[in-house]
């Protein structure tokens, strides 16, 4: 979707203008991994307007391939407007314009099943479920353990507003059990399948991927294996300028480090490092840290991790490293 962020603060009803940007969870994922060094291909649809031609030149230039991104002629690229505020508070607002967008008629049917097949990992969002009874079958038949699809990566992505029956959303645990590895926010699994108890008790109701990864915010996350061991890492102290878009940022974080071999305490760490600089940002996306930096703080031991405390810039600062480990 094209993304219209508010140039003040204030209800939607007050601010007076809007700065266009680019949005989508899978998206911008692509565009974090490729701006990380990794070759990534966003697959969907938008409308053959002009949203949908700056979506697509304003994600190529990230470096994303958009071959495979299909222009519907009949059906409007999807836009929506937010309020300045983080998320999680009541204050914040999100306005929708996407029923009957062309991302909304992904189907089996008119999707390029080769270029979804064409990486190492495909991931996959629960939005994409909530568009319409096309796109959940299309989840559907790309989580089947059946059709022997394997590097499924799956953020479960609940947004209350797009589920007209909140019950309905219970449809991504199906989806989550048929992935490889699995993103779910602590309160999204309380929010969507009425799961509560902490991350253990959404392990116990997810047990089949192989990688489970529980986001609890500001204190961690936490990973399990198929080996049954559990992975925790902290998150640093971070100067927050918008939360938007740290979700996204977080796996992707965790997919390069995964794509890199690393092991799993170190692809926390590298969600954490890519959270934190969408964090700094105002707008969904970020220019995440060079891999050498990030490789560096991502290899601190336990007390200097702990004491880490990042701002805004700190992914293009010229300071060392070693100044941004400081105490809380």
């Amino acid at each position: 979707m094209v993304t219209f962020l508010p140039t003040t603060a204030g209800r939607l009803a007050d601010v007076p203008a809007f700065e266009r940007a680019i949005g989508g969870a899978e998206s911008n994922v692509a565009c974090m991994l490729a701006a990380a060094g990794h070759t990534a291909k966003w697959v969907s649809r938008v409308g053959a307007d002009g949203f949908g031609d700056h979506l697509v030149a304003a994600i190529g230039a990230y470096g994303v391939d958009t071959t495979a991104v299909r222009r519907d002629p009949a059906r409007p690229t999807g836009i929506y407007f937010r309020t300045a505020g983080d998320r999680a508070t009541d204050a914040h607002e999100v306005a929708y314009y996407r029923a009957g967008s062309a991302a909304s008629a992904l189907s089996t049917a008119n999707t390029d099943r080769a270029a979804l097949r064409s990486g190492r990992l495909l991931h996959l969002s629960g939005i994409t479920a909530a568009l319409s009874a096309g796109c959940l079958d299309l989840m559907r038949s790309l989580t089947d353990a059946a059709t022997g699809a394997d590097g499924v990566s799956f953020d479960v992505n609940h947004r209350p507003g797009l589920w007209r029956d909140p019950a309905d959303a219970r449809v991504l645990l199906d989806l989550a059990r048929g992935a490889d590895l699995v993103f779910v926010g602590e309160d999204e699994a309380a929010d969507a399948w009425g799961v509560t108890g902490g991350p253990d008790a959404i392990r116990a109701a997810l047990p089949e991927p192989q990688l489970l990864v529980v986001k609890r915010g500001a204190d961690g996350a936490i990973a399990y294996d198929s080996r049954g061991r559990r992975h925790e890492e902290p998150a640093p102290r971070v100067d927050v300028v918008a939360a938007v878009g740290a979700g996204d940022a977080f796996a992707a974080g965790f997919l390069s480090a995964t794509l890199r071999g690393l092991p799993v305490s170190q692809r926390l760490r590298h969600g954490h490092l890519m959270a934190a600089a969408a964090l700094t940002v105002p707008g969904d996306l970020a220019v995440p840290a060079a891999r050498y930096r990030a490789d560096r703080l991502a290899a601190l031991d336990d007390d200097a991790w702990g004491t880490l405390h990042l701002g805004p810039g700190w992914t293009t600062a010229t300071a060392a490293v070693d100044q941004e480990v400081g105490t809380p």
